[in-house]
């Protein structure tokens, strides 16, 4: 009994030390809401936003709990653009766009520049200037945020996206090269970012190969860089890089003078080994190389739109010594001294202008590789390799790209024209026939971006939905397409998880890379196409009066039916048929729901119970 009294007793201590408790964390809670009522039109926008109509409406966005005894409404414009303004920058750039779509108030907070500036703080502390623009200080937390480097090996048994190291002093990435060890990045700054290759250790103690995993910034104030302009990394020993560097005045004179130089370093360790400086007057904007080592051809490309080029050994600058070359105006700029060029592009033997007005020259420095893009040695010179050659488009060539012995090119109408060898489908026609001309790839519109390898090629394209996708077409050999080993004679969609805001591609024997980065001020330059230039469009016939079929539709398909009809069996008619969908002018994937479904049906004809197979063309 004298045990029960206690226990009771205790029970009663400890019911009313409960009490006591209760009652304080009841006055915390009221002098918490008490403290916090001047904020509470912030604390809970998500739910009143959801409930109440926009706040730039006036008082209507009222606070929900409101304490007893005060029922005045209270508006988010009450408070100073400074306070919501820096709250609002402690969301993560996704929020802060999510947010800024939510009603007219939001959306002119969120658009502040302000916001962005404390955002562009906050993502990269070292960045002192926001950069140029019309709106600077969003577009540099906007490059910073989607800034990556990712890259899928073609070999070993992890196949999957990788994300390369993000160095904290880079604005943005702007260009990135891959050589035979290392990657070069270039930011939006000038800065050159040298992203090693090195053994490090795994969570689990296991030593092992990693891709860019460490990075150095190799040098300042660079404006472009080039290296060997084959597709294989190995050739890739030296990078020349277009710098501008401050040179002292001659005798007599004081300060400096900004000059432009090309740079050569080793890619191997990132040492300097050559150095060339231009004079004052001459600004250029970028370079590229073209022939072999020991006769390499640098070409420069100036503010103006001309051509200068001048030739180097590369088997002699690692040498000490010093000695002159000669800056020679190229004979595209001679011959045509009007044309103002915008951008270049070249492989080992050949090189493509593109003018401001869209047009395309070429220059061919073999008989092979000019076989193989124009199909004939007719015009061939072999005593002046630099004549410029035009290229006859129906519109304006905005980009270009440019492999061994073929090339792609995109117009205004974002239209894809291929030209070259086709031994292994990489112009992407359906077919395995050379093209002697730009031929359209009727199929593929409007690419973010465009490749061409050795054999292969490679677009990059964003669907309806925004996402973004890469496709391939050619040798498959080596896993350079990825989900097709036996390659593809039509651009297929390739197994490959794309970042939401890739904009540039290249491919090595080794690894696939992409590039992340949204440049808020590049906006797609593509124009619509007008309805008299759209192929397949039924175009009345004068002569006759009925309908034309400019693309040769129906007697495509006449000839499609006549194979399908000499197969002689039922599966070699659906062989014949998975054939026919790879030919056919069709989106990727209209075409992989073709494949699979004529898969299912060759599988339940023949009666087999297999594994679903990985589609191959």
């Amino acid at each position: 009994m004298v045990w029960e009294r206690q226990q009771g007793q205790g029970c009663q201590g400890a019911w009313r030390n409960e009490g006591r408790s209760r009652e304080g964390a009841v006055r915390m809670v009221r002098r918490s809401q008490r403290k916090l009522q001047n904020f509470s039109g912030l604390c809970g926008w998500e739910e009143r936003l959801r409930k109440r109509s926009c706040p730039s409406c006036g008082p209507e966005l009222e606070v929900e709990e409101e304490k007893k005894g005060r029922g005045n409404p209270i508006s988010v414009q009450l408070f100073p653009p400074e306070l919501v303004e820096h709250i609002i920058s402690f969301l993560p750039v996704r929020d802060v766009v999510a947010l800024g779509q939510t009603c007219h108030y939001f959306h002119e907070v969120c658009d502040a520049e302000g916001v962005w500036r404390r955002i562009c703080r906050r993502l990269s502390p070292r960045l002192r200037e926001q950069g140029s623009g019309v709106r600077p200080w969003k577009r540099a937390a906007i490059l910073n945020y989607t800034k990556g480097l990712y890259f899928q090996a073609f070999g070993g048994r992890r196949r999957c996206l990788s994300k390369s190291v993000a160095p904290l002093l880079a604005h943005g990435y702007r260009r990135f090269l891959p050589t035979k060890d290392h990657v070069f990045i270039l930011d939006y700054s000038g800065t050159l970012f040298f992203l090693k290759n090195a053994l490090v250790s795994s969570t689990l103690g296991q030593i092992q190969w990693k891709r860019a995993c460490r990075y150095v910034v190799l040098c300042r104030g660079a404006k472009d860089f080039a290296s060997d302009p084959r597709c294989d990394t190995v050739y890739r020993k030296y990078l020349y890089v277009l710098a501008t560097r401050e040179q002292l005045g001659v005798a007599g004179a004081t300060g400096s003078r900004a000059c432009d130089c090309v740079e050569v370093y080793l890619q191997s360790s990132g040492q300097r080994v050559f150095k060339m400086t231009f004079h004052h007057s001459m600004s250029f904007k970028q370079i590229v190389l073209v022939g072999q080592e020991t006769q390499r051809a640098l070409l420069l490309l100036t503010e103006e739109g001309k051509i200068y080029f001048l030739v180097v050994n590369e088997t002699q600058l690692d040498q000490p010594r010093s000695y002159t070359v000669q800056l020679v105006l190229r004979k595209v700029s001679c011959c045509l001294p009007h044309l103002r060029v915008a951008c270049m592009a070249s492989n080992q033997s050949s090189t493509l202008y593109i003018t401001d007005q869209g047009g395309v020259y070429f220059e061919v420095h073999t008989p092979g590789v000019y076989r193989d893009l124009f199909g004939t040695l007719q015009a061939f010179d072999p005593l002046d390799h630099q004549m410029p050659l035009a290229l006859s488009l129906p519109a304006k060539v905005l980009f270009c790209a440019l492999g061994y012995n073929h090339l792609g090119l995109v117009d205004e109408f974002g239209r894809i024209f291929m030209q070259g060898n086709n031994r292994y489908g990489q112009l992407g026609t359906g077919d395995k026939m050379d093209r002697g001309e730009p031929t359209q790839v009727h199929y593929l519109q409007r690419p973010i971006a465009l490749w061409c390898g050795l054999n292969h090629s490679l677009v990059l394209s964003q669907t309806s939905d925004f996402r973004k996708e890469l496709l391939g077409c050619g040798c498959g050999a080596g896993g350079r397409l990825p989900g097709w080993p036996k390659g593809s004679a039509s651009f297929v969609k390739l197994h490959v998880k794309v970042p939401l805001c890739a904009c540039s591609l290249c491919s090595t024997r080794e690894c696939l890379y992409m590039l992340s980065s949204h440049d808020i001020e590049h906006h797609p330059a593509y124009r619509d196409l007008p309805a008299s230039k759209v192929v397949g469009t039924p175009e009345p016939n004068p002569g006759s009066g009925e309908p034309q079929d400019p693309g040769g539709t129906a007697w495509a398909c006449e000839e499609y039916l006549s194979q399908i009809h000499s197969c002689p069996t039922l599966l070699d008619r659906m062989e014949k048929m998975k054939e026919i969908v790879g030919w056919m002018p069709l989106m990727a994937a209209q075409k992989d729901f073709f494949w699979e479904a004529l898969d299912m049906l060759q599988r339940a004809a023949g009666g087999v119970d297999q594994a679903p197979p990985t589609p191959e063309s």
